[in-house]
């Protein structure tokens, strides 16, 4: 006799990768060609135009947004103990990438505006170690680039801007992922552009480009193919993901608007509830891209995790937000942070912030269905 499942069958999931007709028929004329492995033509045409999207000299295709943090970290020929900025509330992989090579990753807590960096925090821990920053633009908004660009002036520090989930956005009139000096993307399947598991590095310093290049193909020797130069890693991007990519590119601009237009819907149903934050359809430098549309319960009405359930008894489903650096339970059994600084901003918004559904077929009858149950619930 077969088990009955006491969870209520899931409605509205957080998300679905957007593709149609033309990628599947562009990823099926690559299946017919043979071109199947990292060698096919599509990967250089990939690369070539997601530059011009994000107005970068060189980019090079790898298998996935860790991937491109990896490999950028380790091009830039950190030594041991050296000291690399990150956000505090991020994905691990930009705190992974700096532990693999040995250097110290220094968090930042974010601030409760946009949950990106707390910019006066970033003043006071650059140091003589500070060899690099991390720069993540964090569900919605970018990072506020000016003030972060004006700190960083005249010091010999580099950038590396992880835009991996404001695919298409622009600060200011400056599209994001132009800023660092070496960028990353991620292509996973609910970001703006998906090739299922993929991601880019973009740069301007042919130095850099070639090193991302040797590292995500195993550092093959330039005179003897299998004596190797470095060590480096197979994350190759193969030539079925980037017709993928190279397709999806075309359907951004509507992605985008729509994603927009989701958050729009939701802020104004949500906006009003004191018990809610949701971020707004834009600030002084930036629409907001609504990447997720991200909420964080407000004066401690419930946890995010409490509110998770209730939402899945009606058939919605929700996601966490990250979990901070500094909380990481393989982070303090390896000791990397000190224990006595406190991080409350990413604490409190990673303990009552969650995101809703967003994905590109949503009707405004689905948005207002979620709106009505979250309002209902947090009253």
């Amino acid at each position: 006799m077969k088990k009955k499942s006491n969870l209520k069958k899931i409605k509205f999931p957080v998300s679905k990768p957007y593709i149609t007709n033309k990628n599947i028929l562009d990823v099926n004329k690559v299946l017919k060609s043979g071109w199947i492995s990292s060698d096919g033509p599509d990967v250089i045409k990939f690369e070539n135009k997601f530059s011009k999207l994000v107005n970068r000299k060189f980019s090079v295709s790898v298998s996935s947004g860790t991937a491109a943090l990896e490999i950028a970290v380790k091009a830039l020929n950190l030594k041991k103990n050296d000291e690399v900025i990150i956000p505090n509330f991020t994905i691990i992989s930009n705190a992974l990438a700096v532990i693999k090579q040995n250097a110290k990753p220094i968090p930042i807590d974010c601030n409760l505006d946009n949950w990106n960096i707390d910019i006066e925090q970033l003043k006071k821990k650059i140091s003589k170690k500070t060899k690099a920053i991390i720069i993540t633009h964090i569900y919605s908004f970018p990072n506020n680039m000016d003030k972060i660009m004006n700190i960083l002036k005249n010091k010999k520090i580099f950038i590396i801007e992880d835009a991996a989930e404001v695919i298409g956005l622009k600060y200011k009139n400056k599209i994001c992922g132009s800023f660092g000096d070496i960028s990353t993307f991620s292509f996973y399947a609910n970001k703006q552009i998906t090739t299922g598991e993929g991601g880019m590095i973009s740069t301007n310093n042919p130095n850099f480009y070639n090193k991302c290049k040797s590292l995500r193909n195993l550092c093959f020797g330039k005179k003897d193919r299998f004596n190797h130069d470095d060590i480096g890693w197979n994350y190759r991007m193969t030539n079925i993901q980037a017709s993928l990519g190279l397709s999806q590119i075309n359907n951004l601009k509507s992605i985008v608007k729509k994603k927009m237009d989701i958050g729009k819907k939701y802020y104004d149903l949500l906006k009003s509830n004191p018990n809610i934050q949701i971020l707004p359809p834009k600030n002084k430098y930036s629409k907001n891209i609504y990447w997720v549309v991200g909420i964080v319960i407000q004066n401690k009405l419930m946890t995010a995790k409490i509110l998770a359930k209730k939402l899945s008894k009606h058939g919605i489903a929700t996601r966490p937000f990250f979990y901070p650096m500094t909380s990481q339970k393989i982070f303090k059994q390896l000791k990397v942070f000190k224990k006595k600084r406190k991080y409350p901003n990413s604490e409190f918004i990673s303990k009552f912030g969650l995101y809703l559904p967003s994905y590109f077929k949503m009707k405004n009858s689905d948005i207002v269905y979620i709106a009505n149950i979250v309002n209902k619930i947090l009253r």
